[in-house]
């Protein structure tokens, strides 16, 4: 009976580490879709389609090889779009596809990027340590509603987050306050959250990283545009394994994306739409798409510490039609054609090449 017993409580006890073991890491790496804006596209009437058919877009990238999808959450947005409410739906919808789910909060009711980290309107007239709960409640409230499997305490925060109070270069004691609200809120309601923070580049972000090195996250996130950030994946590469060394945390290149043509779809202005903003190895056709994706993956499995990438603005369709001037600046960088078919460069999720 004794040796029983035990026999049982070591079982139990290597479960357990089993266990503890699975939590602390992710079970495959990141191949992420950012599709934060299909709520809305989809609630004006626009199908999706693969192979020509109609088909749930998010459905398309589960079955391409995509395992992440990653969601922008604003405070009180103007129209509801990428609210709470909007955004748990969505969540829910990812989950039931088999998917895992990356909320981008912004700390904000709007867009927050390195040039703009506008506080709510509700938060406006708050002092610094009511800001300070403010963000700790937000963020309980998000992790009781979703409980996302990764999250990032703010998006592109170079300068910080939550202006004035929370701007790094100016503040930098109380925004390391206030992303440790937000993150000890995080930590207190899940053991498995992923932290994210996340620096718009490669260009200075030694520097950021460094300022928040007593921060407890998980994941380094950086942006690479080549438009923005440079046309070299050597340089992307060798500032992943720096910072992943020097910190010891996963690299995630958290938002990249490249054109399929240089055409538009609609009358809103293209962000992208010249040669010289291209890398040269990879031209504005489906397969240089394809082949950029590729080599961003590649370039993550290369590095000593590259953990996965995450593809923006993947939904973003002309879909208000062909004279609308508030439609997508995006429309040739998207993963769906001009006639919402699934794009060859789904093909580069798949995790096996």
């Amino acid at each position: 009976m004794t040796k029983n017993i035990f026999i049982l409580l070591l079982t139990i006890g290597l479960f357990s580490c089993s266990s503890e073991n699975n939590r602390a890491e992710p079970a495959d790496e990141i191949r992420g879709a950012d599709m934060s804006y299909l709520p809305l596209i989809e609630s004006e009437g626009t199908i999706y389609k693969h192979n020509n058919a109609p088909e749930d877009a998010i459905t398309t990238l589960k079955n391409a090889g995509c395992t992440t999808i990653r969601i922008r959450l604003w405070k009180n947005p103007y129209d509801g779009h990428s609210g709470l409410a909007e955004v748990k739906a969505f969540a829910q919808r990812v989950r039931a596809a088999g998917m895992k789910v990356w909320l981008t909060v912004h700390y904000s009711d709007t867009w927050a990027d390195p040039g703009s980290q506008t506080k709510p309107v509700a938060w406006q007239s708050q002092d610094f340590n009511t800001l300070k709960t403010s963000v700790t409640d937000y963020t309980n409230e998000i992790m009781t509603e979703i409980n996302p499997n990764i999250i990032q305490i703010g998006n592109e925060t170079n300068d910080g987050m939550l202006w004035p109070e929370g701007k790094l270069s100016t503040n930098e004691n109380q925004y390391l306050q206030l992303v440790s609200a937000a993150i000890t809120a995080v930590r207190a309601k899940s053991s498995t959250t992923k932290i994210m923070m996340h620096f718009a580049g490669i260009n200075g972000s030694d520097y950021y990283f460094d300022k928040i090195k007593t921060v407890d996250f998980d994941y380094i996130g950086l942006s690479f545009y080549p438009i923005w950030h440079g046309k070299s994946l050597i340089a992307l590469q060798n500032t992943m394994n720096t910072l992943g060394n020097l910190y010891n945390k996963k690299v995630v290149i958290a938002e990249t994306s490249y054109p399929f043509t240089f055409g538009y779809n609609d009358y809103t202005n293209n962000i992208i739409g010249l040669d010289n903003q291209l890398i040269p190895a990879f031209q504005a056709t489906n397969s240089g798409q394809k082949e950029f994706i590729s080599a961003i993956k590649n370039t993550v499995k290369q590095s000593s510490h590259g953990i996965g990438f995450c593809y923006w603005g993947s939904e973003w369709v002309a879909f208000r039609g062909p004279t609308s001037t508030n439609g997508s600046s995006w429309e040739n960088q998207a993963l769906w054609d001009f006639a919402n078919n699934s794009l060859p460069a789904l093909d580069a999720f798949h995790g096996d090449d």
